[in-house]
């Protein structure tokens, strides 16, 4: 194999550059002089005879050759942090964090009753949840902001283990107006009252948080202020039949006698973004939550949400 000539830490510097818009920007984000890092820049380009940015106006911009490297080297030095994450856990040294993201659709009570059992077992190690919704899992994901996920979204970069299918109910409360037609309810019906939709958490948002058939809708940050607002009265949704049990067993909440399209149906995944490198911490809450879906699987308790 022949030895490569330009170094990982030139190619930092050019996605250093790049990320941080400027030569400035990435000495500073480095802890290196400027002109190192242009050197290091200006050697890729000599070293491999392409110009990698070009000057329009004030500001310098990748060349269509400049693009290509940026992203391979990006690639490159991203792996290269996976690799020695890696040799961390081969270590056997367990994580002193966990970062883990999970759908909403997830049940809170099993979420809590899983940490809770990791928490005894580890009480040392700290754990950052996200609660996200849609895109916001995918792209924690993609940012490598999380040790493990739970989606509702196969993602397509990653291997992901279906563990729960979920099914959606349409909803509302027994006092709402759809409850009392005498009938039926077509989908044209709901057009006339207001949607309980809870927002993508990501930051593109290039995804509909629901099946939008009215005109009027309220958009809230959380399932708990969502199912509130359905048992007031407010509005009808289809959510996830999971984290409503209780709901429905007391008749807070009741199911819409829709003609069509009363029930739709879902799957959880569990993702982890580089299974090779995942540490024991990981390993054993991927575990857990296994094993709490797949008494849930089993007919287990449903409690509260």
């Amino acid at each position: 194999m022949t030895a490569p000539r330009i170094s990982l830490e030139q190619w930092r510097a050019l996605v250093a550059v790049v990320d941080t818009g400027g030569y400035a920007n990435a000495a500073e984000a480095l802890n290196k002089s400027q002109s190192t890092i242009s050197y290091a820049v200006r050697r890729i380009e000599e070293l491999l005879g392409v110009a990698l940015f070009t000057i329009e106006g004030r500001k310098a911009v990748l060349t269509a050759a400049g693009r290509v490297l940026y992203r391979r080297a990006r690639t490159l030095v991203e792996e290269a942090g996976r690799v020695e994450a890696a040799g961390a856990g081969l270590a056997g040294g367990w994580e002193a964090e966990l970062r883990v993201a999970v759908e909403i659709l997830f049940p809170t009570w099993l979420l809590l009753r899983v940490l809770d059992a990791f928490a005894r077992e580890h009480p040392e190690m700290r754990i950052q949840l996200f609660e996200s919704v849609l895109g916001g899992t995918e792209e924690l994901l993609e940012q490598r902001e999380v040790d493990l996920a739970v989606t509702g979204h196969l993602p397509a970069s990653y291997a992901a283990d279906p563990i729960r299918h979920v099914r959606f109910r349409a909803v509302a409360a027994p006092s709402h107006p759809l409850h009392n037609l005498g009938r039926s309810v077509a989908l044209s019906d709901l057009r006339a009252h207001r949607h309980i939709v809870i927002r993508d958490t990501g930051v593109r948002r290039t995804r509909e948080g629901a099946w939008d058939f009215a005109g009027a809708r309220l958009t809230v940050t959380n399932k708990a202020t969502s199912i509130r607002a359905l048992t007031l009265g407010m509005g009808f949704a289809w959510v996830a039949e999971d984290i409503i049990r209780e709901e429905l067993d007391s008749g807070a909440l009741k199911p819409l006698p829709l003609r069509h399209g009363a029930e739709r149906w879902g799957c959880l995944y569990l993702v982890q973004p580089d299974p090779d490198a995942a540490g024991p911490g990981a390993q054993r809450l991927a575990t857990l939550i296994r094993k709490g879906i797949a008494g849930l699987n089993q007919g287990g308790a449903h409690p509260a949400g």
